[in-house]
């Protein structure tokens, strides 16, 4: 029987953020992050994307911190930021300040690109789907409720 490979999931430093600042166990972010905890998903993420999240972190909600940092290490693979060489190749599919986001995603064949700042990612790339935190988790219960009733 073949298996399918875990979804690759890259999770922008907005998602990370919040994931690490909420109130609730509930919020989509977290629950991004916990679903890379667990291995449900291959989440991914790059180093501007951690630098980011945690001095936009400290600067706000400095008690959060050691949240963020326990996050990442336990819910996100860090991979290094794309060359610029990499970025100029892509051309403008992206705000240029996100544009290495979204170069990280498609280098490491991540499938979704989780961040509430969609539109800084138009017109985007065919290979990577770009949602909000919320969507993400009703695209994932959707599969596994179809999973369930399937298998």
């Amino acid at each position: 029987m073949a298996t399918k490979s875990k979804p690759r999931v890259f999770v922008d430093a907005d998602v990370i953020f919040a994931g690490s600042a909420s109130p609730s166990e509930h919020s989509a972010s977290l629950v991004t992050l916990r679903m890379g905890e667990i291995t449900l998903i291959d989440a991914v993420t790059s180093r501007q994307a951690v630098v980011e999240a945690e001095r936009n972190l400290a600067a706000k909600i400095p008690d959060a911190v050691t949240t963020l940092r326990l996050l990442i290490e336990r819910s996100l693979r860090v991979v290094p930021d794309p060359s610029r060489q990499d970025v100029a190749a892509c051309g403008a599919i992206a705000d240029p300040k996100d544009l290495p986001i979204l170069v990280a995603a498609i280098r490491e064949r991540c499938q979704w690109l989780v961040t509430f700042n969609v539109d800084d990612f138009v017109p985007g790339h065919p290979d990577v789907t770009v949602l909000r935190p919320g969507a993400f988790v009703r695209r994932v219960r959707a599969v596994l409720t179809h999973m369930d009733r399937t298998g």
